[in-house]
């Protein structure tokens, strides 16, 4: 909770070292891995998103779950809030775990944004 209060309030401070949240990152993304990294894919393709009708927002790296958890729903209509809830979980814990991977993508931007700057500055001073 205050998480984009405080985002909101440090991109005013700082609007140069502050990452563009609708813009791609400006930084290699393999940069500082020298083993690379594993590459996120999407488990449902765009036909089954359509036919179980999810909203623009729910087309995310969890939509796989999030159609079983319909799949689901659909199948133990209307009493489907018990047997449902494992996979319910599984859907949130999803969710959570994409929320913090990207939470952790800003913070990498912010950061090599911030170095970035440092390193100009000091270039500056050195002229």
């Amino acid at each position: 909770m205050g998480q984009k209060l405080s985002i909101s309030v440090r991109d005013y401070i700082h609007p140069l070292e502050s990452p563009r949240t609708d813009r791609p990152p400006t930084f290699d993304p393999l940069a500082g891995f020298p083993k690379g990294r594993k590459e996120r894919e999407m488990k449902a393709t765009w036909e089954e998103m359509n036919r179980w009708g999810l909203s623009p927002g729910e087309r995310d790296y969890c939509a796989h779950i999030l159609i079983d958890v319909y799949k689901c729903r659909r199948e133990w209509a209307p009493l489907a809030a018990h047997p449902c809830s494992d996979i319910k979980h599984k859907y949130d814990l999803c969710e959570y775990d994409d929320y913090i991977l990207r939470m952790k993508e800003y913070e990498r931007e912010r950061r090599l944004l911030a170095r970035k700057r440092r390193k100009e500055k000091a270039a500056a001073v050195d002229q």
